[in-house]
């Protein structure tokens, strides 16, 4: 059971990843990402609701709050970058990165030990990076972005990490709402920016509600004891929307930005299994 909810906890971020940079291409992008963090507190206050928890203490929210934080980062950014870059780029970067990030703060500040496959992971990742943005002296603006919401990633899965999991999901609750709130003054003082039709109101809510599953069906894994098969199998998220930005929207990638990718992806899984 464990494995199958990490299976699609990877296969809602992708659809969430494709569909999100569709819609910031027709609307702007900052109106996908307030309304997605809507969405995604409406379905993670119904989801612990649904799922009870044991206990809570003001920390795991304070965690949460954190989590949160670095959620709407990596959204942000995120669909900024998907809104004018290539989907093949945007996204590997941002996954490899975010995946880099929490190892080494994990190293740094939690008292985690790799083993040499993450350590091998760690040293992968900086050439990838490179070779993704296109290996010149000038890093790309989407590849730019992606490396800002890796971070936003890393913040959000270290400090989530950091929960009892007695809290159950009222943690993902509290960082839906700090979310919304960082995100709320850019909205207000751009009040024509929610001014939508309906359908993509929908859409950007639906978006962000799917975002916020995959982030409960995660830590639903991870609480089945499933940690090291979970990460890896939530980690294959950036397949779908690399592989339907070729496909579908036949984006161009250079030989040097396909090796990038190629080694995004291995220290991807070396990061997770080590």
């Amino acid at each position: 059971m464990g494995a199958l909810l990490a299976l699609t906890s990877a296969l809602c971020y992708g659809i969430v990843d494709f569909a999100g940079g569709l819609l910031s291409r027709r609307v702007p992008h900052a109106a996908v990402t307030f309304l997605g963090q809507l969405g995604g507190l409406l379905l993670a206050a119904g989801a612990a609701l649904l799922l009870p928890a044991d206990a809570l203490a003001g920390s795991d929210l304070l965690w949460g709050v954190l989590s949160g934080v670095g959620s709407a980062t990596a959204m942000r950014f995120l669909n900024r970058g998907l809104s004018h870059g290539a989907m093949s780029v945007v996204v590997p970067v941002s996954a490899v990165t975010g995946v880099a990030l929490s190892v080494l703060c994990g190293v740094l500040l939690l008292g985690d030990r790799p083993g040499a496959l993450a350590w091998a992971g760690i040293a992968v990742t900086g050439p990838a990076l490179w070779w993704v943005s296109g290996g010149g002296t000038r890093m790309g603006r989407e590849a730019t972005d992606g490396l800002l919401a890796g971070a936003g990633v890393a913040v959000q899965y270290v400090a989530l990490g950091q929960a009892d999991p007695t809290s159950g999901l009222w943690p993902v609750v509290a960082g839906r709402i700090a979310a919304v709130l960082v995100l709320l003054p850019g909205a207000v003082r751009r009040p024509g920016l929610l001014r939508l039709p309906v359908r993509r109101c929908a859409q950007a809510l639906l978006i962000g509600a799917g975002a916020a599953l995959g982030l409960v069906l995660y830590l639903l894994a991870v609480q089945l004891q499933m940690l090291a098969v979970a990460v890896v199998l939530a980690s294959l998220y950036p397949a779908l929307p690399v592989v339907l930005g070729l496909a579908v929207l036949h984006e161009h990638v250079s030989r040097r930005q396909a090796a990038g990718l190629l080694g995004a992806a291995l220290a991807t899984v070396l990061l997770t299994v080590g």
